[in-house]
């Protein structure tokens, strides 16, 4: 039998959605990991998240992840990676259409190094491979600056 965890490297990842009450949502993945969603009023900001602004939370995440676990690979000396990302909505699909992220890498690393950091890091971010097939136009600001 497989350890708890270990289902996510062999390829089965798993989420619960139970309502609370009116929208508010108790997401969690089966490993103690937990997440509110719901969906503001005018009178009410919500408890969390929409599940729409938590995939563009994911998007940011797994960039940063992916962008950790890369440096490390290729022995550079990341001490830290600031992802800020601005989604637009299209009226026509009623879901995200553009995304526009600003990156700052805090590294001591050529442009070169750090290009191809990017470049490998998108190559591999899961979440970001999702977004590209679902054809949503997403652009990158990227900025180094030395800690």
């Amino acid at each position: 039998m497989a350890k708890k965890g270990a289902c996510t490297r062999l390829g089965k990842l798993h989420a619960r959605a139970r309502i609370i009450q009116d929208f508010e949502i108790a997401l969690d993945n089966g490993r103690s990991h937990g997440q509110i969603v719901d969906q503001p009023s005018e009178t009410f900001p919500g408890l969390g998240p929409t599940p729409l602004e938590l995939c563009v939370m994911s998007h940011a995440g797994c960039y940063a992840t992916i962008c950790a676990l890369t440096a490390q690979k290729m022995r550079l000396p990341l001490k830290g990676c600031d992802v800020k990302v601005e989604a637009m909505k299209s009226p026509e699909t009623g879901t995200i259409s553009e995304e526009s992220f600003d990156i700052i890498f805090k590294v001591d690393a050529s442009e070169d190094r750090v290009q191809r950091l990017h470049e490998l890091t998108l190559k591999n971010c899961p979440v970001g491979v999702l977004f590209e097939k679902a054809g949503v136009k997403i652009t990158y600001k990227l900025k180094t600056v030395n800690e």
